[in-house]
């Protein structure tokens, strides 16, 4: 990867990091720590993978994005507004009644966002959609679907993932995320016939870059294409920060602050 753009995606990163904890700290609502660890993920899909237009948000031939792990909105959000497909003041009235921006991304409300995923599980069904009516219409457009590890054992996903593998769309690339404990995604993976991972480090665009490209081989396998992206709940935040920041209960606000202003020296 070009030093430039690692450098930019690492610059971004913190940007994110910092309105993510800016519209949690506004709403006093949202899941912070798992927001953070998909921080890099979106960014290096945003900033070096998918082929997209802030300014032309809904052109066909756009790739499509699909967020299946719904605790990740936050995350999703600010990189949208990271780069430019929507104000950042939006950020601000994150779940606020008439805002634009609710706890599940609402493809009708936000620009960037390609269909609405509220119920766990969900995701990988409306992608597989995507994908094979991009292939009726004979479209490059490719669909990404980035899914926590949790989402396998649910019924839904492994008879999705099964008709996903036999269908082989070349297209259709499935992302999940995992805390490096991944024997149970491994395990619901090697369980579908002709579904295969890659693995990398998803806080490490290099490493997601490397393994993005041994994916998308032109002499690899057909079948469905995973990436196994081993991350860290709350990357980013200060050891100790549990209990002033989880997913559970409101955003520690003093310590919010704390954490905001340290984010803008390094950005400085």
């Amino acid at each position: 990867m070009d030093s430039a753009l690692l450098k930019e995606l690492q610059v971004r990163a913190l940007a994110v990091r910092r309105d993510i904890l800016g519209m949690l700290k506004t709403s006093n609502l949202g899941s912070l720590r798992s927001s953070f660890s998909a921080v890099e993920l979106l960014v290096w899909l945003y900033g070096a993978i998918l082929s997209l237009r802030p300014e032309a948000p809904t052109e066909a031939g756009r790739d499509r994005f699909v967020l299946s792990r719904v605790a990740a909105a936050p995350a999703l959000y600010a990189t949208l507004a990271e780069y430019g497909f929507f104000p950042r003041e939006e950020l601000w009235e994150y779940r606020r009644l008439g805002g634009m921006l609710q706890s599940a991304p609402e493809f009708r409300h936000a620009p960037g966002i390609d269909v609405s995923c509220g119920v766990r599980g969900i995701g990988l069904g409306l992608a597989l959609g995507l994908a094979l009516a991009l292939r009726d219409a004979a479209s490059e457009a490719r669909v990404v679907c980035l899914l926590g590890a949790d989402e396998l054992a649910s019924g839904p996903v492994y008879e999705t993932l099964t008709l996903a593998a036999e269908a082989a769309l070349p297209g259709l690339i499935l992302i999940v995320e995992s805390d490096g404990a991944d024997a149970d995604a491994t395990r619901a993976l090697s369980a579908v016939g002709r579904c295969e991972a890659v693995r990398a480090d998803g806080h490490d665009v290099e490493a997601l870059n490397e393994a993005w490209s041994e994916l998308t081989a032109e002499d690899r396998g057909k079948g469905m294409r995973v990436l196994l992206a081993r991350t860290v709940r709350g990357r980013g935040l200060p050891h100790g920060s549990d209990e002033l920041m989880d997913d559970e209960g409101p955003l520690d606000r003093q310590a919010a602050d704390v954490l905001i202003s340290g984010i803008r020296r390094e950005l400085r």
